[in-house]
């Protein structure tokens, strides 16, 4: 036999705002400063991630 492995509950409070308020298209965007400038393009680009689902947009300036 193998061995039973608890399985931790989620919160219902934190899956159900990052479910269906980003399914909706309302995301929580903040900037993310880890990549600022395309190569292949030569532009700055601003690269913004969702903080509940963790999406990414792009911009280009």
């Amino acid at each position: 036999m193998g061995d039973v492995l608890p399985f931790a509950k989620r919160k219902p409070a934190a899956n159900k705002q990052a479910g269906t308020l980003c399914r909706e298209g309302h995301h929580k965007w903040k900037v993310d400063k880890a990549k600022q400038f395309d190569v292949k393009q030569g532009k700055l680009v601003t690269v913004y991630r969702c903080e509940r689902c963790g999406k990414l947009k792009t911009t280009a300036h």
